[in-house]
């Protein structure tokens, strides 16, 4: 099953996420793999792997790289952004039912890829695929967005993005309208996003879509970890290690496979 989502927003997502330290989040990652495991892992599944730039930082830190994503237009960027590099596969797959070849070292998630997984039970599904295709004592990292978040700082806010893309040299306008609704009865967050794309005859081109995260609290993600084979490690607030704040945005899990 592939995942209709990023249509729009695929080829502007490396634009609007330029901010991002990708790099200090690779070492975050890395210390986690010396902090809880004996070794580092060979071979890592990147599990929504997205535009796959964290995929080709660690595949150029020498891992064995297997990424998976359920929109084709993501990892259309992913193969362009990476180019041919025999270190990386990648697979259009649901994070909810994804299949392997053969187990791995470690299951990296990032940028609240779990948030889009808006029912309990599709929460449950992936964390058993993570766990069936983990090593004994495999490591599972992933990370998400607070209630903080989804409450203050998502709400019923509205945000407008513009940059530009260089096609073939010439550099065109685009621009990305936002609007947020998060309904805190059900812990769901509407994103409606209009992406205008400027032409080269001046006229632009629109593409709509509409994405939902789920909020969930650090106990529902623990019991879920642990309903489904996990040690939970450790919940962190940020690429310190450091302790979950009130007004953290972003947690950071650590779980082992336990078989």
């Amino acid at each position: 099953m592939s995942y209709h989502g990023y249509f729009a927003l695929a080829e502007v997502y490396d634009l609007f996420n330029a901010g991002l330290d990708y790099e200090s989040f690779a070492n975050y990652i890395e210390a986690a793999f010396d902090r809880f495991l004996e070794r580092r892992p060979q071979l890592l599944l990147d599990l929504a792997c997205g535009t796959g730039r964290m995929t080709k930082i660690l595949s150029g830190r020498g891992y064995d790289m297997i990424g998976v994503d359920g929109s084709a237009e993501m990892l259309a960027k992913a193969a362009e952004n990476c180019g041919y590099d025999p270190k990386i596969l990648y697979l259009l797959q649901d994070m909810r039912s994804f299949e392997l070849y053969g187990t791995v070292g470690a299951v990296i998630s990032c940028l609240d890829s779990v948030n889009y997984l808006t029912k309990k039970e599709d929460l449950a599904a992936c964390f058993d695929r993570v766990h069936n295709y983990l090593d004994p004592d495999g490591l599972f990292l992933f990370d998400v967005n607070t209630p903080y978040k989804f409450e203050t700082v998502y709400g019923d806010e509205s945000y407008l993005f513009e940059g530009e893309l260089n096609k073939g040299g010439e550099f065109l306008p685009v621009f990305c309208a936002w609007q947020n609704h998060y309904v805190k009865k059900s812990r769901l967050c509407s994103f409606d996003l209009s992406v205008f794309y400027g032409e080269k005859d001046g006229k632009y081109r629109r593409e709509d879509e509409s994405q939902i995260e789920r909020c969930y609290t650090r106990e529902e993600l623990e019991k879920a970890l642990q309903d489904n084979g996990f040690e939970v490690l450790g919940v962190f607030g940020g690429f310190d290690f450091s302790a979950p704040k009130k007004a953290t945005e972003r947690m950071f899990f650590a779980a082992r496979a336990k078989k």
